[in-house]
């Protein structure tokens, strides 16, 4: 059986380089045959990629997308710098 942190890094190394994702703020653990996709992103359908891609790169394991999605609102008004 694969070693837990290469495991992490080879899920960590697919969210960051699949075309669908280019993530690189998303934590990965592993811990038995359980993974945990953790950070936050922009998008309900990012963190879905994020999942697909990670069970894609992890076939075995059970992931837990814990992956929080956060609004990001334009701001009200223009900012002037002097």
């Amino acid at each position: 059986m694969e070693a837990p942190q290469y495991v992490a890094a080879r899920v960590q190394a697919a969210l960051a380089e699949d075309g669908r994702t280019h993530e690189l703020g998303i934590r990965v653990d592993v811990r038995g045959d359980q993974l945990f996709l953790r950070g936050q992103v922009s998008g309900a359908e990012q963190r879905e990629r994020l999942g697909q891609v990670a069970r894609e790169a992890a076939p075995g394991l059970h992931v837990h997308n814990e992956v929080n999605v956060v609004e990001v609102n334009r701001p009200l008004e223009d900012e002037h710098l002097d």
